[in-house]
């Protein structure tokens, strides 16, 4: 009896050390609660009503504050093997120069396939700072979990190294954002003595979904909610489009690797944490005084006979596919409200003789009624397919092909033998190697002609 006493008083002091302290290599220590908490700590997100979620109550997530962006910053993508997928990346990177050119943000990739927050901690120095980012994004939790249902060691595990990393990075004054892991569609095949099942991985990752968010209330970064909105649509959306969750995997064909519906959600996710607002510019027509405007990157060349022709240097983002599909942009976005949210290109208008109009943009054309175009309509929303689309490809080609070299650049260089030879050379070299990529993605953002043209319905 003594002896099983003794081993649960032990125990329980093991427990209460986990619960007190962070590991003290890593030099975390807790900033002390504040006095009035507020009630907002204790709010969780709304889930829909099925029984998928019912053990599932995560944390309200905080809305971003401002726009977290500045012109001119340098911005670092970084994760695990999600990341280095060279998708949601991409679809940041593709926002960041096309739809807000006039911020001027140049962007890298540090994605590295099986990485935990520890590893990153070890590279950062090297393979981070030394581009000196001004802001950094972070996507870390799917390993950290390790594929098994939660503990309370390794949850602190995981607090610690996120909260070092933040700490690290705000040091040098760069910004942070926060990044939860995804969810799971399927127990990894590849983790060998698996461990719990699917629904108990998934709440693994719902608590390390809300560590994350506490490490970024704490440390007073921006946090991006990846887990639950793309839970959520992994459940929901097969039922939407009316197929089966092998047909429409939100989270991966393999359950952790996300095609481009799961990815737009986590590119989403970031944009919006960063507070960008979404207006990419507006078209104004007055059809009775056959007048026209614009705002933002756009500059109306002319306006008669009911078309406006337009050059932009500003583009929505172009995300063709099909709607049910999940490895569609298209369909990703639809499962978020991006175009709403981030891809707002606007026309309107006024003093239409007719209630309904053809509008055609570019060679695709749309019925439309004129209460809608009186109110406005979104044109990036409205057309899957515009006339920026080529542009936009190329654009995109370009920014893949810059990504693909910077993990080049850091796996194979800066961690072979000419990094381990001579670091400093090895800078040298790949930088001369990456510069005509950086610049090619620049000399793809070209001015884009387009027009617009109103019919008005007869009798409609």
């Amino acid at each position: 009896m003594n002896r099983l006493r003794h081993a649960a008083l032990t125990l329980l002091y093991i427990l209460a050390l986990c619960c007190l302290t962070y590991s003290p290599h890593l030099q975390a220590q807790e900033k002390p609660l504040p006095i009035d908490l507020g009630t907002d700590r204790y709010q969780y997100e709304a889930k829909p009503e099925d029984e998928a979620f019912a053990k599932f109550n995560p944390a309200k997530a905080p809305a971003p504050h401002g726009l977290l962006l500045k012109t001119g910053d340098k911005l670092a993508i970084v994760g695990d093997s999600i990341t280095e997928q060279k998708m949601y990346s991409r679809i940041i990177e593709n926002y960041l120069t096309a739809c807000v050119p006039n911020l001027q943000v140049s962007v890298r990739q540090y994605g590295w396939s099986g990485e935990k927050t520890d590893g990153f901690l070890r590279r950062m120095d090297r393979d981070c700072l030394t581009f000196q980012p001004t802001i950094v994004t972070l996507c870390y939790g799917m390993n950290d979990a390790r594929y098994r249902p939660f503990d309370l060691t390794n949850g602190r595990w995981y607090r610690d190294h996120y909260t070092a990393i933040v700490r690290k990075l705000k040091e040098k004054d760069i910004r942070v954002v926060v990044g939860s892991p995804g969810c799971s569609g399927k127990v990894a095949s590849w983790v060998k003595g698996k461990q719990g099942t699917l629904e108990e991985h998934n709440l693994n990752l719902c608590t390390l979904r809300d560590i994350a968010l506490e490490v970024a209330d704490r440390e007073d970064a921006a946090f991006a909610d990846i887990f639950w909105p793309m839970y959520q649509q992994q459940i929901l959306a097969p039922k939407r489009f009316q197929k089966s969750a092998e047909e429409y995997a939100v989270a991966g064909k393999d359950g952790i690797h996300p095609g481009w519906a799961g990815q737009a959600i986590m590119a989403y996710a970031f944009l919006n944490a960063m507070g960008l607002d979404g207006d990419l510019g507006s078209i104004t027509i007055d059809w009775a005084a056959s007048k026209a405007s614009t705002t933002g990157s756009h500059e109306l060349l002319s306006f008669q006979a009911g078309a406006a022709r337009i050059k932009s240097k500003q583009y929505p983002y172009c995300a063709s596919g099909a709607l049910d599909d999940d490895n569609s942009l298209r369909s990703g976005f639809s499962l978020v409200p991006f175009h709403e949210k981030l891809n707002r290109l606007t026309l309107r208008v006024q003093g239409l003789p007719t209630a309904n109009v053809n509008l055609t943009w570019g060679d695709k054309t749309k019925q439309v009624s004129s209460q809608d175009l009186t109110k406005g309509v979104n044109l990036a929303e409205l057309f899957p397919e515009t006339p920026f689309d080529q542009a936009f490809a190329k654009l995109d080609a370009a920014v893949f092909a810059k990504q693909n070299f910077e993990t080049h650049q850091v796996k194979k260089i800066f961690h072979g033998e000419e990094g381990k030879a001579d670091f400093e050379k090895a800078v040298r070299n790949t930088e001369a190697e990456r510069k005509p990529l950086a610049e090619a993605i620049q000399s793809a953002l070209v001015p884009v002609e387009h027009e617009l043209k109103i019919e008005p319905i007869a009798n409609s």
